[in-house]
């Protein structure tokens, strides 16, 4: 149950955002920034470490809602979202993709762990300043989404189906916050 009144017909992040439209509309800019927008990681990925985070951080509903995004625009290679939040570093993804996961699991855990020898790691990988910087960012900001919503305790269902339809809307339309 929320700690504070929301809209029990939303859940997660849409309900905050519908309790406060002011900080609802910058976080979801923020998202689509991240996420959709100019994204120097493709939105697959970018959904992906966003999930991963999620993921590391127990926040269920963030993991559920971009896990089905990544799903989506993973397309027939869906099952390599799960093969990651399993084991990323044995998951069939780039080795490119797993230098900057560790990087988005340094940021998770505590930031000033991520070193220069990751990031070299990274870089030698072939990982550009631009997709270092914003996987740096999309970790950041999902550790802060992640804290908002389980913070509040919003509801956040367990059916994982509750989330395919979700996830296909917000991979075509982005990232748009509910209307009142």
């Amino acid at each position: 149950m929320p700690h504070i009144k929301l809209d029990e017909n939303l859940a997660g992040i849409r309900s905050l955002a519908q309790f406060r439209p002011d900080t609802g509309k910058a976080l979801y800019d923020l998202a689509q920034a991240l996420l959709k927008q100019n994204s120097s990681l493709g939105e697959a990925d970018s959904e992906l470490i966003a999930t991963f985070v999620s993921h590391l951080n127990g926040c269920h509903y963030c993991k559920s809602s971009h896990g089905s995004v990544a799903k989506y625009l993973y397309g027939d290679n869906a099952s390599t979202v799960d093969k990651v939040m399993e084991d990323y570093q044995n998951a069939p993804i780039p080795e490119k993709l797993k230098a900057l996961l560790t990087i988005a699991k340094a940021v998770q855990k505590d930031a000033r762990t991520v070193t220069t020898e990751i990031v070299d790691e990274a870089k030698a990988l072939g990982a550009s300043d631009r997709e270092i910087h914003d996987t740096v960012l999309i970790s950041a900001a999902f550790c802060m989404y992640n804290r908002y919503v389980d913070g509040l305790a919003t509801i956040s269902p367990t059916d994982p189906a509750y989330y395919e339809p979700m996830g296909e809307r917000l991979a075509k339309f982005g990232y748009v916050p509910p209307q009142k």
